[in-house]
C-alpha cells in the first residue's frame, strides 16, 4: 500500500519570491501569488499547515487591468459594524492612492478565511515602487 505523505511544520522550507508586477495582468498575477502563499505549487502541500513561501511584489502601481470598465466601476466596501458606517472606495482611487492595499485585498479573497489564511497573508509584502527592504532575505 502507498500512503500520502503529510508534511510536518519542521519539514517545511519557506523561500522568498520576488515578483515584478510591471506590465503583468493584475488577476493572473494575484492567482500566482495566492498559489505560492498557500504552497499548492509544492509536492508536499498539506492543507492544514502553512507550506507557502514569502512573496514580495514590486512595481504594484504599474500592473495592467483587463476588462471593459472594470477598473472604473469596481468598488471595495468596508464596514465597522455600526449602522450606516459602510464605506466604499473605487478601484481607480485605491490603485492611485494605495496599490499595496488593493493587492492585499485581492489576494485575501483567494486565501482561506481562517487563522491559517491570515497567517499566509502576513507573508505577502507589496511595494508600489521598485525599492524594497527585503533584499537580504532574497539573496538566499
Amino acid at each position: 500500500m502507498k500512503f500520502t505523505k503529510i508534511a510536518s511544520p519542521e519539514q517545511i522550507e519557506q523561500k522568498w519570491i520576488l515578483v515584478d508586477a510591471e506590465g503583468k495582468t493584475f488577476g493572473r498575477l494575484i492567482t500566482e501569488v495566492a498559489t505560492s502563499l498557500r504552497g499548492k505549487n509544492k509536492p508536499y502541500y498539506t492543507p492544514n499547515i502553512d507550506c507557502g513561501d514569502y512573496v514580495v511584489i514590486i512595481n504594484a502601481s504599474k500592473a495592467k487591468f483587463n476588462g471593459a470598465g472594470k477598473i472604473a466601476n469596481k468598488e471595495y466596501f468596508s464596514h465597522s459594524g455600526y449602522f450606516g458606517s459602510t464605506k466604499s472606495v473605487k478601484m481607480t482611487e485605491l490603485l492611485g492612492n494605495n496599490p499595496e492595499k488593493l493587492f492585499k485585498l485581492a489576494t485575501r479573497g483567494m486565501l482561506p478565511k481562517t487563522k491559517l489564511g491570515r497567517a499566509m497573508l502576513k507573508k505577502l509584502k507589496v511595494y508600489a515602487g521598485a525599492e524594497h527592504p527585503h533584499s537580504a532575505q532574497l539573496s538566499k
